[in-house]
């Protein structure tokens, strides 16, 4: 339990949710401060709206330039993931790597004894727990927070849904938020296309074949990288029913495509698996293997050099390497892993 009387950081943004973070902190008597976190060249942009929200909340901001970092560890392993044929989540490895590690050691540098968001999930003793609105919980994109992150951690939007943040903004004076119109965005595509975003990184053009699982050559392409698990557009393959790639051969440039029956699979493989419990020789519980996919019932046990291997109950669609599968006991994450290979 973190005392009321303690400094505590805020990760402002701007947007309608850290603001009323902020504010419902100053409610309960914390001592609080603004942070906001320049990532992207044209961040600069943003900051004079993020100090108008500081300055209604009568709290200081400070400005952390963390662009270099930023560049190097996200967006440049972003790139390097897609040339070796994964899909990974950079917002996952962000929070970890950025938002909750060098952004908290800036704040503790000035003194915040505890960090806070306006993320929608709920911490309890070193736990992490869903957010009990189900439309808009975050505790997926957090799964790789340590225990020490998360007891440092207080998340006041956790008990809330985002149609009440909506009005308890509007209540407290901030009539510049509007409910809707949210972006899902990774923030540095910034509405870019991912294959544009992608050459821009150094992926070149690289001319490889469209194969069935047989073997069948139906077309070509001009590098795996621009596509991923279940995708269906941009294949150019006309038929009676749909193609969809269902794997990606990197080493080979090869993009693998099948009908929809063949994107649902039971079992796959996890890497760099994280237990917030003791590893067990036998878990059950539910995974979620994407930040919209529905948890669903599954087992996890050891694999070989290291691995896990992951069954579901039911076959589950597009199971993608390069995402992260996340590991419920009831609403509690208790660990999570990189998707491998299916």
């Amino acid at each position: 339990m973190i005392p009321s009387a303690c400094s505590i950081g805020i990760a402002l943004s701007g947007g309608v949710d850290s603001t009323t973070a902020a504010a419902l902190l100053l409610e309960q008597g914390f001592a609080v401060q603004g942070f906001f976190m320049l990532l992207l060249p044209e961040s600069e942009e943003n900051a004079a709206k993020v100090q108008a929200v500081a300055d209604q909340l009568g709290i200081p901001l400070h400005l952390v330039d963390l662009r270099e970092e930023f560049r190097q560890q996200i967006i440049a392993a972003f790139a390097a993931a897609y040339r070796c044929g994964l899909t990974p989540n950079p917002c996952v490895i962000c929070n970890r790597l950025i938002k909750f590690g060098l952004l908290f050691e800036t704040m503790a540098a000035k003194g915040m004894e505890a960090m806070a968001t306006g993320h929608y999930a709920r911490t309890e003793g070193g736990c992490l727990r869903r957010g009990l609105d189900p439309g808009k919980d975050q505790s997926y994109f957090l799964c790789r927070l340590s225990a020490a992150q998360l007891r440092r951690l207080i998340l006041p939007l956790g008990t809330w849904r985002k149609s009440d943040v909506f009005a308890q903004a509007a209540e407290l004076g901030f009539s510049q938020f509007k409910a809707g119109g949210e972006s899902q965005d990774v923030c540095f595509l910034a509405g870019q296309d991912l294959p544009s975003f992608l050459r821009q990184e150094g992926l070149k053009a690289c001319s490889g074949e469209i194969v069935t699982a047989d073997g069948r050559v139906l077309g070509r392409h001009q590098g795996c990288w621009n596509y991923t698990v279940g995708q269906r557009r941009g294949l150019g393959l006309p038929d009676a029913t749909p193609w969809y790639v269902v794997g990606l051969d990197a080493l080979g440039n090869r993009v693998l495509v099948g009908k929809n029956e063949e994107l649902f699979q039971r079992e796959l493989r996890l890497a760099e698996v994280e237990w917030h419990i003791p590893p067990p020789a036998l878990w059950q519980g539910r995974a979620q293997l994407r930040s919209r996919h529905q948890a669903a019932e599954a087992q996890i046990m050891p694999a070989e050099h290291g691995c896990w291997l992951l069954r579901f109950n039911e076959p589950q669609r597009a199971i993608t390497p390069g995402q992260f599968a996340v590991f419920y006991e009831d609403d509690r994450v208790v660990g999570s892993g990189v998707i491998t290979r299916t």
